[in-house]
């Protein structure tokens, strides 16, 4: 599953990181639910770091679709809001190319 964080670039992570980046989307969620910027600035850092962390980075000159985008570090409140989608930023089941 190819992720890319704006203005950053793309990682190759695993079918089996869904499940532990959905529960960081999550948090992400609640936070702005709720508008609380500290808990929102936490839960961004918390995942983006996630990936970062579990993710392959690629070559910045690869041109593989993302399945996932997620906002750059400095994101607001608002930017994110308007990137969510009914399943969060991060879908729980993304449709990912077969890239046998």
């Amino acid at each position: 599953m190819i992720v890319r964080i704006m203005e950053e670039g793309q990682f190759d992570l695993s079918e089996a990181d869904l499940d532990l980046l959905n529960s960081f989307d999550s948090t992400l969620e609640r936070a702005i639910e709720t508008g609380h910027e500290d808990e929102f600035r936490a839960a961004l850092h918390d995942l983006l770091a996630r990936v970062r962390h579990d993710g392959k980075p690629l070559p910045l000159d690869a041109l593989q679709p993302s399945e996932v985008i997620l906002p750059p570090s400095d994101a607001s409140m608002e930017e994110v809001r308007a990137m969510l989608g009914d399943e969060g930023l991060i879908p729980d089941t993304p449709d990912i190319a077969d890239r046998t």
